[in-house]
């Protein structure tokens, strides 16, 4: 059937999803917590089905997943802002350091008689604003902690309802089309978040362990920014490496900063191109230039956490893009492959 679009038609549903994007960006206080709340809730539920598969009752493997997660969740807030407290009170001296390291440089420069001004290298690697880059990543991960509560409840709430939730929709009239396509989305989102979250947990303890052998400051919150860093795709694992490698430079020098540098592209390589996509295939079904737009999208949205479940969200427009005659075209340009599959 030929579906024809006046330019008319198109300017009104472009028109509704800025109207619809503008929004969100408004209620970001609100959406945040929520689309953390579901992921998490998402990345957990498997555990529940794990435990009730080898009899468990499923409201014991419930309370127990909940106990984890509330476990996790409180170590977490614990370390970070015990970290967080301690990195801000060393800043004024880690700059001074940073300082002199630059100096160093500029002194090395000159004796090999190249001719520098020694303001242009300050200004271009000037401390302050690199020591303030590497406290404002910890402040980001701090507010996302700081939603715990509301993030922690919300969780348990939805992992409470998640078994009841096909039936109420049912119940609310949705066709066995639209189920199909609700269990498609939660399946490959399922699916996405379970392999990110394990192959991200490998990342930070991979990372951790390279910086307790080097002996930077704080190898833990660096193996924990690793680990929620490396949600975001192509740019999360060198933004994850700035604080650290400063760090480096500053307890020591440019040769452990050289050396934690390589610990990290040998560890983002082995996962990134080596590991993760042969555990995660194709499954994705996105183009690359997609999830390189995506996370340029979601970030400008939602900031920091936009970023993180770009992917994920990316996922779910796609399929239901794809569940709509209207508008599977948008959701085959999305595709990664030549010839994608036709939705039902």
């Amino acid at each position: 059937m030929h579906h024809s679009r006046s330019v008319g038609d198109i300017f009104i549903v472009l028109a509704a999803v800025v109207i619809v994007l503008f929004g969100i960006k408004s209620a970001a206080g609100i959406v945040i917590p929520l689309l953390l709340s579901v992921f998490i809730a998402i990345v957990f539920t498997p555990l529940v089905g794990w435990l009730t598969a080898r009899r468990v009752p499923h409201g014991v493997a419930l309370m127990l997943v909940i106990l984890c997660f509330i476990i996790l969740m409180g170590a977490m807030a614990g370390m970070i802002g015990a970290s967080v407290k301690d990195f801000t009170a060393n800043l004024p001296q880690y700059e001074a350091k940073l300082e002199a390291q630059v100096q160093g440089v500029v002194a090395l420069l000159e004796g090999w008689g190249l001719e520098v001004s020694k303001e242009n290298i300050v200004g271009i690697f000037d401390p302050k604003v690199m020591m303030r880059y590497a406290a404002l990543t910890l402040t980001n991960t701090m507010g996302v902690v700081a939603n715990g509560l509301v993030i922690l409840l919300t969780v348990i709430f939805i992992m409470l309802e998640a078994g009841q939730f096909e039936s109420k929709l049912r119940l609310i009239g949705g066709n066995e089309t639209a189920l199909g396509h609700f269990r498609e989305i939660v399946a490959k989102i399922k699916a996405y978040m379970g392999l990110k979250a394990l192959i991200s947990a490998a990342t930070g303890a991979l990372i951790t362990l390279l910086l307790l052998l080097v002996g930077v400051d704080y190898p833990v919150l660096w193996g924990t920014v690793a680990f929620m860093l490396n949600f975001i795709p192509n740019i999360g694992s060198l933004i994850a490496a700035v604080p650290a490698v400063l760090l480096a430079l500053i307890q020591f020098d440019w040769l452990h900063a050289l050396i934690v540098t390589a610990g990290y592209v040998a560890v983002n390589t082995l996962i990134g191109s080596v590991i993760e996509p042969k555990v995660m295939g194709k499954g994705l079904g996105l183009s690359t230039l997609v999830v390189f737009l995506s996370l340029i999208f979601w970030g400008a949205l939602l900031g920091p956490v936009g970023m993180l479940l770009s992917i994920p969200l990316t996922i779910m427009v796609k399929i239901a893009l794809a569940s709509q005659p209207n508008t599977r075209w948008i959701a085959v340009l999305l595709d990664s492959n030549d010839t994608p599959r036709a939705s039902a």
